[in-house]
């Protein structure tokens, strides 16, 4: 049986421009846009000395002194990587011109209300504009979904995401001072997924909680149930403060259809930032006889591989091959408002019991 793990490329790549020079860019964006034969054409980040490194590391020719210097010497027809915090994707977009394509770092925003004025602004500036949340890209996932198209779970009723690691926060400090944490910074990742196999949901459930161990973030441990009615179960359980050993730590994502299911370990997220091996199992039953668990190697993995797809989405766009991307900020508003109605949910409460 032949899967398909990889994203769809671009014809005709465009030249990239990055804006930011953070971890994630060094970590992830660029060995990604390496792998497919991107081109960084330049780089431009607040704190130059930043800048200057990441572009000697990965042969980045050009290194901005401002944003207007990047709009001055930037070839054209470029594609712009903004890869800065939520806060700062609204000024960074207001630098940039008319009808410009945009990849943005999520979150699209802190919140629902700055979402939107993202999606008003791409929309005013008639820009083609996309969200990275790449997850949805990674080549398990690819892989997962592919088998979900052929038909062979059956009709998909459930999608559970169960993480329990300990998460380095302090790696993120930037982190420490924000009201959201957990879900608007890591769940979000789930939420998306969900929402590309079931679609939008009628209601969410959650409940977001901190640690004593963490105690300068907001939130480190969440419970998420998306409601898609009385047949489908959509769970996403997080804990991001486990630091018993790594015999108990656990990164899955569990598909089940009627006819099948999907196991697969996120390796990346254990043992992190060292992480562990991925896999991917998968059991099919054949005309009601007893089936058996399998195992499908898959070539490469969430960082870097999945950052290839959000890129390609935005660059086959631009070229004409599809005509918006799949991650576009049209469709992240709706990941954006499930993450609100999260919070909201966790804000609320539940019902009181009443004996």
């Amino acid at each position: 049986m032949t899967i398909e793990t990889n994203s769809p490329l671009p014809r005709h790549p465009r030249p990239v421009i990055l804006i930011g020079a953070g971890g994630i860019v060094n970590d992830a964006h660029l060995p990604a846009y390496k792998l497919a034969g991107f081109w960084v054409a330049g780089i431009y980040d607040i704190d130059r000395e930043k800048a200057l490194r990441t572009a000697s590391k990965f042969d980045i020719p050009l290194v901005y002194y401002s944003p207007g210097d990047m709009l001055d010497r930037s070839p054209r027809s470029v594609v712009f990587d903004v890869a800065v915090p939520g806060s700062q994707l609204l000024p960074v977009l207001q630098h940039l011109p008319d009808g410009a394509c945009v990849l943005l770092q999520k979150p699209m925003g802190d919140d629902l209300s700055m979402a939107r004025e993202i999606l008003e602004l791409t929309r005013a500036r008639r820009m083609t504009a996309a969200v990275n949340f790449q997850l949805r890209y990674a080549p398990f996932i690819n892989a997962a979904r592919h088998l979900v198209k052929l038909g062979l779970l059956g009709e998909l009723l459930d999608i559970e995401v169960n993480v329990n690691v300990y998460t380095p926060w302090h790696l993120w400090t930037f982190l420490n001072s924000l009201p959201r944490v957990e879900i608007l910074y890591h769940s979000i990742h789930y939420i998306d997924l969900v929402r590309t196999f079931f679609g939008n949901p009628a209601s969410v459930y959650a409940k977001t909680v901190k640690h004593p161990g963490m105690a300068d973030l907001a939130s480190v441990r969440t419970s998420i149930i998306m409601d898609y009615g009385p047949m489908i179960r959509a769970n996403i359980l997080t804990n991001h403060c486990h630091e018993f050993g790594l015999q108990q730590q656990q990164s899955y994502i569990k598909f089940e259809g009627t006819r099948g299911a999907i196991k697969i370990k996120m390796g990346v997220l254990m043992n992190y930032p060292e992480g562990v091996p991925d896999s991917f199992e998968y059991f099919l039953t054949d005309g009601g006889k007893p089936g058996e668990w399998k195992t499908l190697d898959i070539p490469g993995t969430w960082f870097p591989h999945a950052f290839i797809g959000s890129m390609a989405q935005l660059m086959r766009a631009a070229e004409g091959s599809i005509e918006r991307p799949d991650n576009s900020v049209e469709d992240a508003i709706h990941t954006m408002a499930c993450v609100e109605a999260a919070y909201e949910s966790s804000a609320r409460g539940g019902i009181i019991p009443n004996s």
